[in-house]
């Protein structure tokens, strides 16, 4: 069930040129919050910007009732979240959407997220060291100035893979060469994913080719981000039968299978 709380900021820090980690205190979130659901944020105290901003949770301690959102600075809503500072009350709603599921008996699992589709992965990776399932995390950047938090994910991931575009750090290359090499040789029975919809759409045939069951967080412009206005509808798949559906609502994230790929 979502709340509209506010929140109180507790922390604020520039993770990488243009990008913020915010800690707010919501223990009402937190309490509730899984891996892969999401906030909807007021960023000012007016009505401009008019529309609320949908930020994936980055953090989630319930014990302390904390959250932690990782944002980029896009226009004039973080712009303002930005120059919010501790102590600040922030209005939320949430959480929000359909989080990572984790289905019976799991195996053996491998996080993947690129750029800022790395942010909902880390309590996903929390949650699977938790329950004894340490996952192998590959994670996409640009190049070295737009690394985000690796250490937090390297404290969580039995191993860490680290690719930029251009070679700077890690890997020279995508995040989907290494995929599929561990995928080939190592026994994988889930694959979790976040990112741009390329990459999405790549890692869903990776998994597919090796008969490998795959989740994909899916990102979307949203409006009211309650399922009302249905700025987010995307094609999914169910039973054979097209259909359109919400990201707000019954995303983000999807069963890869389910959902019907933009050409």
């Amino acid at each position: 069930m979502a709340n509209q709380v506010l929140g109180k900021i507790i922390g604020q820090e520039e993770a990488a040129p243009g990008i913020y980690f915010m800690e707010i205190l919501a223990p009402e979130i937190a309490a509730q919050a899984k891996p892969g659901q999401f906030v909807h944020v007021k960023c000012g105290s007016t009505y401009a910007p008019l529309l609320r901003r949908p930020i994936s949770l980055h953090s989630i301690e319930p014990q302390v009732g904390k959250i932690g959102l990782l944002y980029q600075i896009k226009g004039q809503g973080t712009k303002l979240l930005a120059g919010m500072r501790s102590g600040q009350a922030i209005d939320l709603l949430g959480p929000l959407g359909n989080g990572f599921q984790l289905p019976a008996g799991l195996g053996k699992a491998l996080v993947i997220g690129g750029g800022m589709g790395v942010a909902p992965l880390l309590p996903l990776l929390q949650a699977l060291q938790a329950i004894g399932k340490p996952a192998t995390a590959i994670l996409g950047f640009n190049d070295s100035s737009s690394l985000l938090r690796v250490q937090e994910y390297a404290s969580c991931a039995e191993k860490l893979l680290l690719t930029t575009v251009d070679g700077s750090a890690g890997e020279k290359g995508l995040a989907t060469a290494p995929l599929e090499r561990e995928l080939q040789t190592a026994e994988y029975s889930i694959v979790f994913a976040c990112g741009p919809e390329p990459m999405l759409r790549a890692v869903t045939a990776i998994a597919d080719s090796q008969g490998i069951e795959c989740q994909v967080s899916l990102e979307a412009y949203m409006a009211c981000g309650i399922g009302a206005c249905l700025g987010c509808a995307c094609r999914t798949r169910e039973e054979g039968q097209e259909r359109y559906t919400r990201v707000c609502c019954e995303g983000p994230v999807y069963d890869s299978k389910a959902v019907i790929w933009n050409e």
